[in-house]
């Protein structure tokens, strides 16, 4: 495998490797971006110095033997964790993805529990994990697919592709329980070349099944992770191809910014009222609440799409070129 091509597949969702500002910029005009941070970011005094990790958060466990981990889930009826492994280029239909069960404290109780290629299942790339009540949802290219979270069956396909999806990658359920996934808009030369074909996206598929375009636009920088922040009734969006962590609400044309950082965003979880985010660019796990990075964790390449178990206020954190998951108890 040509060194290219090893590190898109290791490293490009979570920015430890692609550059995405040297990708083609897409020509979709569909929403500006915002020129500032001043009105969108909450007004709050200038953050001191980011705290080194050990002081902020204790790695409890590292678990390995995954193959690409790309999302990590905290399934807290079930009390497990999910974890995709997309297994080789995201962008390939391969169908040898799967699922892992994980147990916290980090014994895998089943590496394969849904797996492409077996008891009629498909699942090639998969990356985003969500949950509806029993049903665990994953995005896996340009369709998502629903699985029992009990037992592993097919619930359901819903194909975006006549849409024209690039590179689904992260999704999360609505507060009326549509469900919201973003698209990159990413490709892959023959060489392992990032591309940007574009358009950025964020898909919606309803209750019904019915799956229509959100929105649309060059301001949302390629966009990574999605999260829902209850409390304020907004979408927390993180950018791989910008630096911007932004906020979205079903009906504007246009995302505000919340707050500016490295770039090369992974993930984004909304933790008792904490926005923590993943990224590549600088290998950390920071907050951005206030409108300014402060670092919870460094020195993890790699960090992909970041899970968050609320009953033991722990993050967990899919490295994607390492293939492990860390398990980190936060302060």
């Amino acid at each position: 495998m040509r060194g290219t091509i090893l590190c898109a597949v290791l490293g490009g969702l979570s920015g430890a490797c692609v550059r995405p500002d040297k990708a083609p910029a897409t020509s979709d005009t569909t929403a500006a971006r915002p020129e500032t941070t001043a009105a969108a970011a909450p007004s709050a005094p200038t953050s001191p110095p980011a705290p080194t990790p050990s002081s902020t958060a204790t790695k409890v466990a590292t678990v390995q033997g995954f193959l690409a981990p790309e999302s990590v889930l905290h399934d807290s009826t079930q009390d497990i964790y999910f974890v995709s492994n997309i297994n080789g280029s995201p962008t390939a239909k391969d169908n040898n993805g799967f699922i892992s069960r994980v147990r916290p404290d980090g014994a895998v109780e089943n590496l394969k529990f849904i797996e492409g290629g077996r008891s009629g299942v498909t699942l090639n790339a998969p990356k985003g994990l969500a949950l509806e009540g029993d049903t665990l949802w994953v995005a896996d290219i340009d369709v998502v697919r629903a699985f029992d979270a009990k037992t592993g069956a097919l619930i359901d396909t819903v194909s975006l592709a006549k849409l024209g999806a690039v590179f689904l990658n992260d999704i999360v359920v609505g507060l009326t329980g549509a469900l919201y996934i973003t698209d990159t808009g990413i490709r892959f030369d023959d060489v392992g070349n990032v591309l940007h074909p574009g358009p950025d996206r964020v898909f919606r598929v309803g209750p019904d099944r019915a799956v229509t375009q959100a929105i649309r636009g060059d301001t949302l920088g390629r966009p990574n992770g999605i999260a829902l922040d209850p409390v304020g009734k907004r979408f927390i969006i993180v950018e791989f191809g910008g630096r911007y962590v932004l906020a979205w609400k079903p009906g504007d044309k246009a995302p505000s910014v919340v707050a500016k950082g490295p770039g090369g965003f992974g993930g984004v979880v909304v933790a008792g009222g904490r926005i923590l985010v993943s990224s590549g660019a600088d290998s950390s796990v920071s907050s951005y609440e206030t409108g300014q990075q402060v670092k919870l964790i460094g020195g993890v390449p790699g960090p992909a799409d970041i899970g968050y178990d609320a009953k033991r206020n722990r993050l967990l954190i899919p490295v994607l070129p390492g293939n492990r998951v860390e398990i980190w108890q936060l302060p």
